[in-house]
């Protein structure tokens, strides 16, 4: 299987009760639907993942395959820390139609979750799924890196096709890529790297920017394919720069307050987290009315 492209990580929208509202996240995939984007990512780390329940988890992924166009590939976030656990949410993905599976590394027994162990996990996962896997290094959350050596080894099972990496390391991207077999799917989870990502080997994101700037991002990454520097460095400047300093600083919050004012439902975070404090809100107001123009002309038919 061949990824290509950008992936939303979609945000959860939640109702006024703090309850999943499925309807509004159907309309925001109907107008990520006209976006240049690949596909979607449901379940990942800007999906408040660890926050809601593998019931809710099930009813999202329904509906977002129900919303989607056909044409966009379904990835799920079925990683859980107990193999068995990850293997059961996984088979559940694929019954439901996603068509392949993002697979955080298990991290709560760190000292633990050595090379060895790790790679048991994977390919037992692996061996065990109906659909291919990728294996998802986001050590901002998790405190563990997927270095080049245990990609490299991991790419080894045939049902593990690639990686999304979501360190911010264009040289980790670089020694992934070099590392692993042909036809590894490397992956970058930073917006601020895409470009340098995929000049180093990444063939697309999973980008939390993305959930704004979805066009901006398709953009980009094409011009890194190209190889086109003004291209690279105007994009930046206008979008991928802005929207990534935003997604860096107020974080699922933040990313939710500006889709609001770009036509999408963003709505509150739940909590532990907090929604945008009000004295930062002129903020992120500044960088949205910067990204308007372009952005906010994706209009739902």
């Amino acid at each position: 299987m061949k990824i290509r492209g950008i992936f939303p990580p979609l945000t959860t929208p939640f109702a006024a009760d703090g309850e999943v509202d499925l309807a509004r996240l159907r309309e925001n995939i109907k107008r990520y639907n006209q976006t240049r984007i690949s596909g979607y990512v449901l379940n990942g780390s800007t999906s408040e993942s660890v926050l809601l329940s593998w019931d809710e988890v099930e009813r999202l992924w329904a509906a977002a395959r129900e919303a989607a166009a056909p044409e966009k590939m379904m990835i799920a976030g079925t990683g859980a820390e107990a193999t068995a656990e990850t293997i059961r949410h996984t088979k559940r993905a694929a019954a439901l139609g996603y068509q392949a599976a993002l697979v955080r590394t298990p991290s709560y027994y760190k000292p633990a979750m050595t090379f060895e162990a790790e790679t048991a996990h994977f390919f037992r996962v692996a061996d065990a799924s109906p659909i291919p896997v990728l294996i998802y290094s986001v050590p901002v959350f998790t405190g563990y890196t997927v270095e080049a050596p245990l990609a490299a080894k991991v790419a080894t099972h045939p049902n593990i096709i690639g990686i999304k990496d979501s360190s911010g390391n264009v040289q980790r991207i670089r020694d992934i890529a070099a590392a692993a077999p042909k036809g590894f799917n490397t992956l970058s989870g930073s917006g601020l790297t895409i470009a340098e990502s995929i000049e180093a080997g990444a063939v697309g994101g999973v980008l939390a920017i993305s959930c704004i700037v979805p066009d901006a991002c398709a953009d980009i990454y094409e011009a890194a394919r190209r190889g086109e520097k003004q291209e690279i460095e105007a994009l930046k400047k206008q979008f991928i720069n802005p929207a990534g300093s935003l997604v860096a600083k107020f974080g699922i919050a933040g990313i939710k307050f500006a889709m609001d004012r770009l036509g999408y439902y963003g709505g509150a975070p739940r909590p532990p987290l907090l929604p945008v404090a009000d004295e930062a809100k002129p903020e992120i107001e500044s960088i949205v009315a910067a990204i308007r123009p372009v952005e906010a002309n994706t209009s739902v038919s």
